[in-house]
């Protein structure tokens, strides 16, 4: 049961590699707050085996209302090299949390050459 004041809401994400159909393990994640040309770096993880982080990314009071970033190291996950380095390097994804007290979960999946994401449950 929830009891005044306290702040059920968390961001989390995880990482599935789609090329060999498994989570992207040791993916490392940074996460910033935005508000305009300002920019607040929260903090960096990595996944674990699942794909996911042991933790959630952002909760309790931590999670505010505003606009974020998650960047997604898979150039340095991936390891492959074109003549001028990965197709994919750094994966910048912006979006919105509104609701303080909602879950976000932000997943991405994974391939050399493209990637895509959703609003999860």
């Amino acid at each position: 049961m929830q009891t005044q004041g306290e702040n059920p809401g968390r961001l989390t994400t995880h990482v599935l590699d789609t090329t060999s159909g498994r989570p992207a393990a040791n993916l490392r994640i940074d996460l910033y707050r935005l508000d305009g040309e300002w920019r607040e770096h929260i903090g960096s993880i990595r996944t674990n085996d699942e794909g996911r982080c042991d933790k959630p990314l952002l909760n309790g009071e931590a999670m505010e209302s505003g606009i974020y970033e998650l960047r997604f190291h898979a150039g340095e996950y991936m390891g492959l090299e074109l003549d001028s380095g990965p197709f994919l390097d750094l994966i910048p994804i912006r979006f919105g949390i509104a609701d303080r007290s909602a879950h976000y979960h932000v997943p991405l999946l994974l391939s050399p050459y493209g990637y895509s994401t959703y609003r999860g449950s």
